[in-house]
C-alpha cells in the first residue's frame, strides 16, 4: 500500500512539473477538501529534530537566543550537533601517569540550556578527545579529531562516566527519552580514519557502555553520509548480538560529492524528483526487510546541499524545496533533522559575510530566511489532516475549529550541469507566473472567521534578494539589518473577515508563481 502511495505522489509531482515547464501560465490548480473528511492525525516528524554545527557554539549567547526563538516558532523537540567530546568542550584529559580525568561542566551548561527551553539532545558521540586519539588527523577549522581511540577500554569508560553523569543530573526517565548516536559519517575518510570494521568496533564498545548504565537507553547509528551502510549495520548487530535501537543516516539534494565545507568544489541541485525522499524510502525498505523490521529511522542530517557555502540555502527556492521533500517522504522516517537552525556555524571558520550560503534557517544576525518560514508554517498546521488529493499541500484543522492550508509550487529552475549552485542561486532570480490556485473548502461549520494569508516567494519574505538590492555589503549595519528584517518579517499578505452561512463553503483564488509558498489560516471567531 505504501509503495502504491509513493508511486501516486511521484506521478502527480512529475506531471505537475511537466505542466509548469510547458509555460501555460493560465492553468488553474484546484485544492479541495471537506471539513468532515479527515485523513488522520498529522505526522509531525518534520519537527522532531533540527541540527546545529558543534556543541561549543551552543555556549554562545547569540546561538542560544536564536535557538530559543526557533524552538518557540517552529516547535523543534530535539537538537543534534557535532563535537560534544572534542577538546573545546574540555571533556577528557589524562594525568602524567595516563589516568583519565573527566570534566562535564561545559556540557552541563549546554544541556541545562536545552532543557530550560523545552528541548532534548539527540546526542552525537564524537569526536575523539586528543588525549584519547590514536592519531593527529582532524577535520574543520575547530579541529575535531577523527581517529579511533587509542584504547577502547578508556573510550568505554568515558562513555560510561558521561551517561552516568547524565542519569544523575537529569534522571533516568528523562535520559530514556534521549537518543545516543555513535559518531558522524564514518563512511567518509574526512570524518573517520578507520574502516567499516573499525566503526563497528567503536559502535559495539559504545553501545555496550551505554547499556551497562541502563538497558533502556537508546543507541544507534551508523550516521552515514548518502544513506550508506544501513543493511550492513543491521546485519552486524544481529550477527554479533549488539544492541541497536534505531538507524540514523543522512541525505542531501545535490547530485555529487558528500563533503565540501568551503564550497570550492561546486554543487548542482539534482533534477531527480526522487532526490532525498528516494533515499528515505529506500532506507525504510531496507529496515522493513531486515531481521529488525521495527527499528526507528532518523535522518539526522538533510537539506538541499551539504556545503555551508551554497546560496540555495539563502534563496526563496529553499522554502518550497523543504516542503516538497517533507511531503514526499510521507512519514517514512521518524525524524528528518534539517541541517541546521542557524548560520552560527564554523566548520570553515568564522564567516565573513552576512549571507554566504550557510545552512541555517536564520542568518548570523538572526534574520529569518525563507527556509525558516517553511518550518514555521508546518508548525502552525492543526493536529488533524483533511483528505486532499493535491500532492503539494496540507489542509488541516485543530480542536478549536480553525483551518490551515499550506500549499506551494516547487519548480527546479536550475539550468543543470552547465553552472554550479554557487553561481546560479547567488543571482537575482525573478520567478515566472504559472497560473492560479483555487481553494475550495466545503462543510465548514457556520460562524465568523478571520482569514490570514501569508506568502514566501520572490521578494516575499525573501531577505537574500533584499540583501542583493543593498549591493551585498559584507558587513551589515544595524540600519541595514533593520531594513531587511522589516521588509521580510512574515507579516500577513492580507487579513479578511469571512462568514460561513448556509452554503458552508469557502472559495479563494491565488496567483501562483514558481516556488511560491502560501499559508492560509481560517481562525474561528
Amino acid at each position: 500500500m505504501r509503495s502504491i502511495k509513493f508511486l501516486a505522489i511521484f506521478l502527480t509531482v512529475f506531471f505537475y512539473s511537466v505542466l509548469v515547464h510547458s509555460g501555460n501560465a493560465g492553468q488553474r490548480r484546484i485544492i479541495q477538501a471537506d471539513y468532515n473528511k479527515t485523513y488522520g492525525t498529522l505526522n509531525t516528524m518534520f519537527k522532531n529534530c533540527v541540527g546545529a554545527g558543534r556543541a561549543n557554539e551552543g555556549l554562545r549567547a547569540d546561538w542560544q537566543q536564536q535557538l530559543a526563538y526557533v524552538k518557540q516558532i517552529c516547535g523543534f523537540r530535539y537538537i543534534r550537533m557535532h563535537g560534544l567530546l572534542s577538546d573545546d568542550m574540555g571533556v577528557y584529559r589524562e594525568d602524567k601517569n595516563g589516568n583519565p580525568e573527566y570534566n562535564f561542566q561545559y556540557i552541563d551548561v549546554l544541556y541545562d540550556f536545552l532543557h530550560s527551553i523545552g528541548m532534548k539532545p539527540f546526542v552525537e558521540l564524537g569526536f575523539m578527545p586528543s588525549a584519547l586519539a590514536s592519531g593527529p588527523q582532524t577535520i574543520f577549522w575547530w579541529r575535531g579529531n577523527v581517529t579511533p581511540p587509542k584504547d577502547y577500554n578508556k573510550w568505554a569508560d568515558l562513555i560510561k562516566h558521561l551517561v552516568q553523569h547524565f542519569t544523575e543530573r537529569y534522571g533516568t526517565d528523562e535520559v530514556k527519552t534521549w537518543y545516543f548516536e555513535v559518531w558522524n559519517e564514518p563512511n567518509l575518510s574526512g570524518f573517520w580514519t578507520g574502516n567499516q570494521a573499525d566503526y563497528f568496533k567503536l559502535y559495539t564498545s559504545t553501545a555496550n557502555a551505554i547499556k551497562s548504565i541502563n538497558k533502556d537507553y537508546r543507541v544507534g547509528g551508523p550516521a552515514t553520509a548518502g544513506a550508506a551502510w544501513v543493511p550492513e549495520m543491521i546485519r552486524f548487530c544481529v550477527d554479533n548480538s549488539v544492541s541497536l535501537d534505531f538507524i540514523s543516516t543522512h541525505t542531501y539534494g545535490v547530485k555529487q560529492g558528500f563533503l565540501d565545507e568551503y564550497g570550492h568544489a561546486g554543487t548542482v541541485l539534482s533534477k531527480d524528483p526522487m532526490s532525498v525522499n528516494g533515499d528515505v524510502v529506500n532506507s525504510k525498505k531496507q529496515i522493513e526487510t531486515s531481521d529488525l523490521p521495527g527499528l526507528e529511522l532518523h535522518y539526522t542530517e538533510w537539506s538541499s546541499s551539504y556545503t555551508p557555502s551554497d546560496p540555495i540555502h539563502d534563496s526563496y527556492h529553499e522554502a518550497a524545496y523543504i516542503l516538497q521533500k517533507i511531503k514526499q517522504v510521507d512519514g517514512a522516517a521518524n525524524s528528518m533533522s534539517y541541517w541546521t537552525f542557524t548560520d552560527i556555524f564554523e566548520e570553515a571558520g568564522p564567516r565573513f559575510t552576512s549571507f554566504h550560503g550557510g545552512f541555517g534557517l536564520l542568518n548570523l544576525q538572526g534574520i529569518n530566511k525563507p527556509a525558516f518560514y517553511a518550518y514555521k508554517f508546518m508548525n502552525q498546521l492543526g493536529n488533524m489532516e483533511l483528505q486532499n488529493n493535491d500532492s503539494c499541500s496540507w489542509i488541516c484543522k485543530d480542536q478549536k475549529g480553525n483551518i490551515q492550508i499550506l500549499f506551494w509550487n516547487f519548480t527546479n529552475t536550475h539550468p543543470g550541469d552547465s553552472v554550479n549552485n554557487q553561481i546560479y542561486y547567488a543571482e537575482d532570480l525573478p520567478s515566472k507566473g504559472i497560473g492560479k490556485v483555487k481553494l475550495i473548502l466545503t462543510s465548514i461549520p457556520k460562524g465568523k472567521y478571520k482569514i490570514e494569508a501569508y506568502k514566501v516567494g520572490y521578494r516575499s519574505n525573501d531577505p537574500y534578494t533584499t540583501y542583493l538590492d543593498l549591493c551585498k555589503p559584507s558587513q551589515l549595519t544595524r540600519q541595514q539589518i533593520a531594513v531587511i528584517k522589516k521588509k521580510n518579517d512574515g507579516s500577513p499578505l492580507y487579513i479578511e473577515k469571512f462568514q460561513v452561512d448556509q452554503s458552508q463553503t469557502f472559495v479563494k483564488e491565488f496567483n501562483l508563481r514558481e516556488n511560491d509558498v502560501y499559508f492560509v489560516n481560517l481562525i474561528k471567531q
